[in-house]
């Protein structure tokens, strides 16, 4: 039963960690993304919400400073639903759809970091490995 929380841990984490290199990766065209999005100073978002994600995720994947971590993501995932998901603001039926699924996704995915944040990181982490020593 130890080990559930940290497979938990790797399959949740593992998205911001690739998305979070995904923003410096794919820098350029993310912005442009963003700026259409109405994102002011585009670039600069892409770059601190890479990071934010980048952070957040590693943080959660090794179960160091995972309320940290936690709050970092939320902040994304609930700012990101918002601004660039706004599916009530979409006339085209099948595009508001797409982006009513990721706003829920996003919104969903906040959830489970507020999970995080409550309960910690579980028996197999940083944290409890330095508690343990230290």
């Amino acid at each position: 039963m130890q080990y559930i929380p940290l497979v938990g841990r790797i399959l949740y984490a593992s998205l911001f960690v690739l998305s979070g290199i995904n923003h410096f990766t794919q820098l350029q065209s993310l912005s442009r993304y963003a700026a259409s999005m109405g994102v002011p100073a585009s670039t600069w978002a892409v770059i601190v919400t890479g990071l934010m994600i980048l952070l957040g995720g590693l943080s959660i994947l090794l179960g160091y400073r995972v309320k940290i971590g936690a709050v970092l993501l939320s902040v994304f995932l609930v700012m990101t639903a918002f601004m660039m998901h706004p599916f009530w603001a979409m006339e085209e039926p099948l595009q508001a759809q797409a982006q009513m699924a990721h706003f829920m996704k996003n919104l969903s995915l906040a959830g489970a970091a507020l999970i995080v944040f409550y309960f910690g990181s579980g028996p197999l982490s940083l944290e409890k490995s330095a508690a343990k020593n230290g």
